[in-house]
């Protein structure tokens, strides 16, 4: 199979497909979040690291007006092209979720796929947060998925999943290669094994998130205040199972609340 070396974030169509095929779920968790943590009616909702708009897209459909940010343009430029398809307005722009500004609060943002990590220190993941809380109204909601790194056991290692949307099939693979705890640093390998009806080939790309344990990720929320943890859930995104972090504990979605 011709392997080509790449960012995968170059590769939106590719991207959206394998991310976003459970986007289901996560949408009625949003929603259920909106409903159950949120002290004020959600209207407007902000992604940062918003990528393909694959869950933007669903809810802007549903109603709520949609607005995110990115670093990738090739993303942007999907995730605006399908919400301009759709009736709505091209709402995605080119930045960077650590410093970004909204010209209006919205009641909820929202970043659930481990985003977060990609952002390589300590000061740029403070300033995000803080973005994050001028953004939002009071009483509204950050929605932050990712992956703590555990104190006790082995941490997972490798993900495999797969989708397929008409004659296009992606099989994907994750593996942490190399993990420097001291460098806050998690080096991972993905790959996607693409099938078209004319063509089989390997996406690969080699990607770095920054660590987190349980502990290490308390004291970051402590520098941000304004955010108040509300709740705690997993990545099964079951509203009537709630969580409690330990040494093991690795998903984990944080309810954040603006006071």
């Amino acid at each position: 199979m011709e392997t080509i070396k790449g960012h995968l974030y170059d590769y939106p169509k590719y991207y959206d497909l394998i991310f976003g095929d459970d986007w289901k779920a996560e949408f009625d968790f949003l929603q259920n979040c909106f409903e159950k943590h949120a002290t004020r009616k959600v209207k407007r909702v902000f992604e940062p690291a918003c990528g393909t708009g694959r869950l933007l897209i669903k809810l802007a459909q549903a109603g709520y007006k949609v607005a995110g940010n990115d670093l990738n343009e090739h993303a942007i430029n999907y995730c605006n092209d399908r919400l301009e398809r759709a009736g709505f307005p091209r709402s995605a722009v080119i930045g960077d979720m650590s410093d970004f500004k909204l010209k209006k609060p919205v009641e909820a943002a929202f970043n659930t796929i481990n985003s977060f990590r990609h952002l390589p220190t300590e000061t740029a993941a403070e300033n995000h947060l803080k973005c994050v809380a001028d953004a939002l109204a009071p009483g509204g909601l950050y929605i932050l998925g990712l992956h703590l790194t555990p104190t006790k056991g082995e941490p997972m290692q490798s993900e495999s999943w797969s989708a397929r949307r008409g004659n296009l099939a992606i099989n994907s693979h994750m593996q942490s290669i190399w993990t420097d705890l001291k460098k806050r640093n998690e080096h991972l390998e993905m790959t996607f094994d693409v099938y078209t009806p004319t063509r089989q080939f390997q996406l690969f790309d080699t990607m770095d998130y920054r660590t987190y344990t349980a502990p290490q990720f308390d004291a970051l929320l402590a520098k941000v205040p304004e955010l108040e943890v509300v709740e705690l859930y997993d990545f099964m995104y079951e509203m009537d199972f709630t969580i409690e972090i330990d040494a093991q504990t690795e998903d984990v979605v944080f309810i954040l609340r603006k006071k």
